[in-house]
């Protein structure tokens, strides 16, 4: 144990925990089993402040075990405002995905929605031992209807449009919903300049704020 009091403890023994499931491949609830080995993927202390919601590995991240080791994770940060140092610091920032492992890829060569398995079983209790934790970021269809739930719009455009009315709300954490970093969503960011003139802003001075 790392011997930062119980909240790390708790922590800790859910990770030991998370990082040896095979539910997916062993003992699949939804459709085929999972296609390779697990590799878990997951950033957490019990001191983090910013929880970034994400949606699952990709084919980058299996090979490095690491989160957002790829082109999405250099757009994400640039928008977080934070370098490596800061952002792979786990003290600081909880990374915490839909689903742990990468789920394969589909018929055209893209990465195929998080496991159904995952979620249900792990995300929370893993919350629950983030005590810590004042924002966390959406990011993706997926973490905006688990973290939103009823209060996610229709769509993903509509729930990031609607992120001052989310934000705002007397709530600890507060949530700010963001699109994917994929360069799959260029034409998305093009069509939705106020995403990078309005909302980016508003995110970098929070992440400021809770990761110095």
């Amino acid at each position: 144990m790392s011997g930062q009091g119980p909240s790390q403890e708790a922590l800790d023994d859910v990770l030991v925990e998370l990082r040896a499931c095979r539910i997916c491949r062993d003992a699949p609830l939804y459709g085929p089993p999972l296609p390779h080995e697990p590799r878990p993927i997951i950033q957490a202390q019990a001191s983090a402040r910013l929880l970034i919601a994400s949606q699952a590995p990709g084919t980058r991240v299996h090979v490095s075990g690491r989160p957002f080791t790829d082109r999405s994770g250099d757009r994400l940060r640039d928008w977080l405002g934070l370098d490596h140092a800061r952002f792979y610091d786990a003290s600081r920032v909880a990374i915490v995905p839909m689903g742990h492992c990468f789920p394969g890829l589909d018929a055209k060569g893209g990465d195929l929605p998080p496991r159904r398995e995952c979620a249900p079983a792990w995300r929370e209790r893993v919350l629950a031992a983030l005590p810590e934790i004042e924002l966390v970021l959406v990011i993706g269809r997926y973490a905006q209807a688990w973290h939103l739930g009823p209060k996610a719009a229709a769509n993903l455009t509509a729930t990031v449009a609607d992120w001052r009315t989310l934000f705002a709300q007397e709530r600890r954490p507060r949530i700010l919903p963001l699109p994917h970093p994929s360069w799959r969503n260029n034409g998305w960011l093009r069509k939705n300049p106020w995403f990078e003139a309005e909302l980016v802003s508003v995110l970098r001075a929070e992440v400021a704020r809770l990761v110095g």
